[in-house]
């Protein structure tokens, strides 16, 4: 094993370990999340993982991707006892502890989605439709507006301009405000990069 998986292997059963000594079942409703027997069934995008303190895995059974157990794992740990008010739409720099990743999320998210559609609306549109996101009229001057569920508590917002003769294309990734109480802003940084990576 190398040192960089163990450090992930280490960083898992750490996660798992926390899942075992609270009742998070009790958190299903408030998460969203479906229960089945021990497992609470939460969707990240378009697909669902089995989560419990035996592990997290997809509905086939299959060991989730480290990153989306981070993000599924801190989802239900940091849940809040009620639901905040969803606030106003904002980018990931505008959380006030987003600062040290935030050139991460722009290179990994903002600007790839921006260089991947720039001049194609046919590909963006086919991309969106396979990811379940709905088109949303926020009467904003973008060319498109598209909402994804990244998971059931935090939707997401993608304003996109195509790129003309004189303007390069711009992409902005917005969540809610209410985003912050239910996930670090590594797990929300993931949760971009996930967005980008499965539009792709």
């Amino acid at each position: 094993m190398t040192k960089k998986a163990g450090v992930f292997e280490k960083t898992y059963k750490d996660y798992i370990k926390q899942l075992s000594e609270i009742d998070y079942l009790s958190k299903a409703d408030m998460l969203g999340a479906e229960i089945s027997g021990r497992d609470l069934i939460i969707p990240f995008y378009k697909n669902k993982y089995r989560v419990s303190d035996s592990g997290i895995t997809d509905l086939q059974g299959e060991i989730a991707n480290f990153s989306i157990s981070v993000v599924l794992c801190k989802y239900i740990l940091l849940c809040p006892d009620k639901l905040p008010e969803h606030g106003n739409w904002i980018t990931y720099r505008e959380f006030k502890n987003a600062g040290p990743l935030t050139v991460y999320f722009a290179n990994n998210t903002n600007k790839i989605i921006e260089s991947s559609f720039a001049d194609n609306p046919d590909a963006l549109e086919k991309a969106w439709k396979k990811m379940n996101g709905v088109l949303f009229n926020d009467d904003s001057s973008h060319d498109i507006s598209i909402i994804f569920s990244a998971l059931p508590r935090i939707p997401v917002l993608l304003r996109f301009n195509f790129k003309e003769q004189e303007f390069p294309a711009q992409c902005s990734v917005l969540f809610k405000q209410s985003a912050e109480k239910f996930l670090d802003m590594e797990s929300l940084a993931i949760a971009g990069t996930f967005l980008a990576g499965n539009l792709i």
